[in-house]
């Protein structure tokens, strides 16, 4: 289920008990995968699809959103430049490229955005970002004065940045990064060491890898006066958690508060009853920055109280029970086939709801 779905699902629950309930629908993300969706869905935008290259060159459809109202373009790093457009026997990490993040950039610029939310997550690409600043105009040149070829392995040849031909309208930008990892650029747990494996490479090509981006942030950093290899989460997305503080203006936040903070959750929970969301497994993973980890926080400020739903509700989620929440709910019925529980799981989550709201009108204790 889309966020928007899930939360159309949860109202429609709601509202077979109560028909005079008011629901007020946020849809929300973290950052990774859904998040264009959710924030479109959210924010009234309108989702544009622009032909561009996935890692390895090939053309591809990606989308992003525009939020005309605030100038605001959503763009997940994954749509051009994502691992799900890669089959596993196509991997080629060592000239994986980013370009098609810079070119998906470019077009938001031509609808006018000047804010951009970036979802930093499920990169194919170890190239520093090499290709994306190259599709904003930058040229990337060896000893030679020639441009490298694409890919990180090439930035093992990088002698110079030319950034002349850089798009002037990236100056007119703030980009906010959301990003849940803090790994460095550089050594056993950076971008190569613990990514890489993730997009094909090999150990060999990890050290490659590890040697060309070190290369890069040797003549970046002497090119930009900015120093980024050691910044936190620098190594996300292949290392275009590096690129963008080294180009660009830029923040960087956990994706959750990111979304939180774009949807103004904490105005829209003010004043309500109950808090429902929820996601398809709720597990150790949720108390470390996923979606319903970061409702709850703006929830337990303003004193409502929140039960959350889950296809999945592992045994460790119990210790959400501590933290706040009221109480977790498994939506699939005992003994349903997973295939099963996949095609009814928007009914199973209406269903799901029904049965809480009679228990809480009712008046029974959770």
């Amino acid at each position: 289920m889309s966020a928007l779905t899930a939360a159309e699902s949860m109202a429609s629950g709601v509202r077979r008990v109560r028909p005079d309930a008011e629901c007020v629908l946020v849809p929300m993300a973290d950052g990774g995968e859904g998040t264009v969706d959710a924030l479109n869905d959210a924010l009234g935008g309108t989702l544009g699809s622009v032909r561009c290259h996935d890692a390895l060159g090939r053309p591809v459809s990606a989308q992003y959103s525009y939020v005309e109202s605030k100038r605001l373009a959503v763009i997940e790093i994954a749509a051009a430049s994502g691992l799900a457009q890669v089959g596993p026997g196509d991997r080629d990490v060592l000239r994986a490229t980013s370009y098609g993040t810079g070119e998906l950039i470019s077009a938001a610029l031509d609808r006018g955005a000047r804010r951009f939310i970036i979802g930093l997550g499920g990169s194919a690409t170890n190239d520093a970002g090499a290709g994306m600043i190259s599709a904003l105009g930058a040229r990337l040149l060896n000893s030679q004065g020639a441009v490298i070829a694409p890919g990180g392995a090439a930035l093992a040849r990088l002698a110079s940045v030319d950034l002349s031909g850089m798009d002037p309208r990236l100056g007119e930008c703030e980009f906010e990064l959301a990003c849940d990892v803090d790994n460095p650029l550089l050594g056993p747990t950076g971008a190569s060491a613990v990514f890489g494996p993730q997009k094909g490479a090999s150990p060999e090509m990890v050290a490659v890898l590890d040697a060309a981006l070190a290369n890069w942030a040797d003549v970046v950093e002497a090119a930009t006066g900015r120093a980024v290899r050691h910044r936190a989460g620098a190594g996300a997305a292949g290392g275009l958690g590096a690129a963008f503080p080294a180009f660009l203006n830029c923040s960087m936040r956990p994706g959750v508060e990111i979304v939180v903070d774009a949807v103004s959750l904490a105005q829209r929970i003010e004043g309500a009853d109950w808090v429902f969301t929820g996601e398809g497994g709720i597990d150790f993973q949720t108390l470390h920055g996923k979606t319903p980890w970061g409702v709850l926080q703006v929830a337990r400020s303003h004193g409502v109280k929140v039960i959350m739903f889950g296809g999945l509700v592992a045994p460790e989620a119990a210790e959400l029970l501590d933290q706040g929440v009221n109480e977790l709910v498994s939506i699939v019925p005992q003994g349903q086939p997973l295939a099963e529980a996949l095609r009814r799981g928007p009914q199973n989550l209406s269903d799901a709801v029904e049965q809480v709201v009679r228990r809480l009108v009712g008046g029974q204790e959770l």
